[in-house]
């Protein structure tokens, strides 16, 4: 089933973000490798693609799993959780309908 894994970012967390993306990213490939990623990205702090020093907000990530437990875990493995990026995570069941 696919899961909707919705973080919010702590305030000035940018540098950690940088710092901590190419593990993060990783995560991600791996998931895209196996089939299991339909979508991920982040959430701009401002109206623009590329927000520069304004950061971002949080990240949106919706991959496939077994369970919502399963789900939780993967997303509280995240580096950006260890490593102080996402203030909050949610883990919702998500039902794809288009396209």
């Amino acid at each position: 089933m696919w899961y909707a894994i919705i973080a919010e970012d702590n305030p000035n967390s940018l540098e950690n973000r940088l710092a901590s993306r190419p593990a993060h990213l990783a995560r991600l490939t791996m998931l895209q490798e196996a089939g299991r990623l339909l979508l991920a990205g982040p959430f701009p702090a401002i109206d623009s693609t590329d927000p520069g020093l304004a950061g971002f907000s949080g990240s949106l990530i919706v991959a496939e799993f077994n369970s919502l437990d399963e789900a939780t875990i993967w997303a509280n493995q995240d580096p950006f959780v260890s490593n102080g990026v996402y203030k909050q995570v949610s883990v919702k069941p998500f039902r794809k309908t288009l396209p």
